[in-house]
């Protein structure tokens, strides 16, 4: 006798004139295809968008950088003029640099009476601070207007990804323009850094920052001390990373195969629940008939 390789069918099929359709079980059917139809809708949702996990470690991410920091400055002193403008850098490492001008540019505001300062420049991994002052200027001025407007102080790589929400430009928008025009500010920050990790495993290295600041007249034995604008930082030791995710193909098809069989088998019990309790209340109504 040859042998049927049908017997291993474990789908059985049963011929269509020994089955009964019914208006209960083609709802059910209808309602099943597209709860279906929705999940598989959601799960494809999730499947294709981009997850952003954090996790925060103690570690210098960016060995690479040769122990520096970029830094972009954007300030407007509408009453002060260009020339009085300059940038110093101090650090724990004994730097000291007056008047700062590489990759610097001053565009007047006012008809020349304030200035645009926009600057990028790197610091040391220490320690330190840079404040916008008159003290590289040739003659100090006598009250010189210290009132101002950040539009962009950030640090490292600029990170555009819209599901990262940092205070990657804390002092952006920072008015200070109905200040005493001869007060010093103070703004002292902690820079975080912070990696971002996309799909294909390339890292940018950015930092956020925290920031508190105070205004104040300083005065010294000799008399009032010429105000400026500092911008005092120090490092934390914790960097956050963010890392895109993408949910793998196996775990989708697993869920899809969960869906559609789950979904059957609960309206599979159902309809035959229903069937049977309706054969049987067909069964009572006969028997009070007779």
């Amino acid at each position: 006798m040859p042998f049927d390789f049908r017997r291993f069918d474990i789908y059985r099929k049963v011929p269509k004139d020994l089955t009964q359709p019914t208006y209960t079980g083609a709802i059910i059917s209808v309602c099943c295809c597209l709860f279906i139809l929705f999940l598989f809708l959601s799960e494809l949702t999730g499947f294709i968008t981009t997850e952003v996990v954090n996790e925060l470690y103690v570690d210098d991410p960016d060995k690479d950088s040769g122990g520096k920091i970029d830094v972009s400055l954007n300030i407007s002193l509408p009453n002060l003029h260009c020339e009085l403008v300059g940038l110093d850098i101090q650090d724990e490492m004994g730097r000291h640099e007056v008047g700062h001008i590489d990759n610097s540019m001053k565009i007047p505001l006012n008809n020349g009476a304030g200035c645009r300062f926009e600057g990028q420049f790197s610091i040391n991994k220490v320690p330190g601070n840079f404040h916008v002052s008159t003290h590289s200027a040739t003659a100090q001025p006598q009250n010189p207007d210290m009132t101002h407007v950040i539009h962009k102080l950030s640090f490292g790589d600029t990170l555009q990804v819209q599901n990262v929400h940092g205070a990657f430009n804390a002092l952006g928008g920072a008015d200070r323009l109905t200040s005493n025009p001869l007060a010093s500010h103070d703004y002292i920050l902690k820079i975080v850094p912070t990696v971002y990790e996309d799909k294909s495993g390339k890292q940018r290295y950015s930092y956020q920052y925290t920031v508190a600041n105070k205004e104040y007249v300083a005065y010294s034995h000799t008399g009032r001390i010429i105000p400026a604008i500092w911008f005092r930082y120090d490092l934390s030791p914790i960097t956050v990373k963010y890392t895109e995710r993408q949910q793998p193909l196996y775990r989708f098809i697993t869920t899809i195969c969960a869906i559609i069989g789950g979904t059957f088998t609960v309206a599979g019990i159902l309809d035959s629940c229903i069937f049977t309790a309706s054969e049987a209340w067909k069964k009572i109504q006969l028997g009070k008939m007779h």
